[in-house]
């Protein structure tokens, strides 16, 4: 038995490929199938399954894709309402793949159609264990993504309680033994006390996780429903999208425009600038964003645009041009790319560089515009009179920001407060914005 984990740091997203005797299954793919191809040709392996644990809110798979291409048949959960060829995986089921068994359990709790894969050796022993959303290292799916999407849909209460008995009554019941892999790790927004290892085990979990701790059900949920993450605009769109199977990878990618850089881009389409921020404060489009290149790109983008959206995509080179495509396309937003160029000659906008010890020590001749999400800024605040308006929610909150005083847009490291700063001079051009940026890190701020 082979089991081989593909890990994308961008979405915190673990997939897998099982093999045994030249067969290979595939669970919760990546919108890019190529790895998955790669790998059975290195072992010489029929790929002839792909499972989804769940239709997924934060990226898109390619299980449709894998099916067209290869036959393989798509397995999922009757409840998922797939409007793809599909084999139901549900209690009871089971594929034998080479001398291994793979068993569905459904586990509703995350999403009331999640399943998980207990894999069986040829003596009958569990193994392993695929638990998409349902169990993380160190936590468990948040159960608030699924209260208006997909084909069933629960208030999180009722499945934060579906998740207390799918684990007490299901996991928790598995040999100590039994290998976890999840579907996601840390900075995944899909839960919110991950631990940095990417694989556990049952006891390892019975003993850390606080999930799994003796509470009753009504501790469970309380404690299940508090303090969760923000949800990123693009989460509702991807569930629906999975749920029906998207287009080929490489040719949904292959049909973005590409633009001459002095282009006449058309009024009224948002503009993203994905250059470093010091090349955007130096000169940028009229109305652009900044949300840079990096690690995390793909989910800023989903966070802040709507999956209805246009937008024109700005990068410092071609190369990094078509690596921001595929971000862009990992969510499903390559279709809203209206085209893609390199930055224009002509670049009339710059942003107002920040006078840190000004800002510092007269912080109330300012308006404090702090981006971090609600739990963050009321753990540490670095201005006590600063205004608290998350990243995600700015471009509709911006009446609440008064334009009396010049504004200050702070976060915790100054990625977010660039998109923040950004996004304020863009759509209150007559303001006078700037970017605290790295300086939170190293400045304690007074009053």
């Amino acid at each position: 038995m082979i089991i081989h984990q593909f890990y994308d740091k961008g979405l915190a997203h673990a997939s897998y490929a099982i093999i045994s005797q030249g067969k290979m299954v595939v669970i919760d793919p990546a919108r890019d199938p190529q790895p998955y191809y790669d790998l059975a040709t290195e072992h010489g392996a029929q790929l002839v399954g792909v499972i989804e644990t769940h239709p997924h809110a934060d990226f898109v798979s390619s299980h449709l894709e894998i099916h067209q291409q290869t036959g393989a048949t798509i397995f999922v959960s009757r409840l998922l309402g797939a409007n793809y060829a599909h084999k139901s995986f549900d209690d009871g089921d089971t594929m034998e793949l080479g001398d291994l068994t793979l068993k569905a359990i459904n586990t509703p709790g995350h999403s009331p159609d999640s399943i998980c894969i207990l894999v069986e050796d040829e003596f009958g022993q569990a193994k392993a264990i695929f638990t998409g959303d349902t169990l993380f290292v160190g936590d468990v799916g948040r159960p608030d993504l699924r209260e208006s999407v997909g084909n069933l849909t629960a208030k999180k209460e009722e499945l934060a309680r579906a998740m207390y008995h799918s684990t007490r009554e299901k996991l928790m019941k598995l040999p100590e033994s039994v290998v976890v892999y999840p579907a996601h790790g840390p900075g995944s927004l899909c839960g919110k006390n991950m631990s940095p290892d990417l694989n556990s085990t049952i006891g390892r979990e019975l003993r850390e996780n606080y999930a799994l701790q003796l509470m009753t059900e009504l501790q469970f949920v309380k404690t299940l429903t508090d303090d969760q993450p923000f949800i990123p605009k693009y989460f509702g769109y991807d569930v629906d999208l999975n749920k029906q199977g998207a287009s080929s990878f490489e040719e949904s990618i292959a049909k973005v425009p590409r633009l001459n850089k002095n282009e006449t881009l058309e009024n009224g389409v948002l503009v993203i600038d994905a250059r470093p921020q010091a090349q955007f404060k130096a000169g940028h489009v009229k109305g652009a964003i900044n949300i840079q290149n990096g690690d995390k790109f793909e989910t800023w983008l989903g966070s802040i645009i709507s999956p209805t959206e246009q937008f024109y995509l700005i990068g410092e080179d071609e190369a990094t041009l078509d690596i921001l495509i595929r971000k862009a396309a990992k969510i499903g937003y390559e279709q809203n790319i209206k085209g893609t160029l390199l930055a224009p000659d002509a670049l009339p906008e710059q942003s107002s560089l920040a006078d840190i010890a000004a800002i510092t020590n007269n912080s109330k001749n300012y308006t404090i515009i702090d981006v971090r999400n609600v739990g963050e800024a009321e753990g540490l605040t670095h201005f006590p009179n600063a205004i608290n308006i998350p990243l995600p929610e700015l471009r509709e909150r911006l009446s609440e920001i008064p334009t009396d005083k010049p504004i200050v847009v702070h976060c915790a490291a100054g990625y977010r407060s660039a998109v923040g700063s950004s996004i304020i001079s863009a759509i209150l051009p007559n303001a006078q914005v700037y970017d605290f940026g790295e300086a939170i890190t190293t400045t304690q701020p007074s009053s």
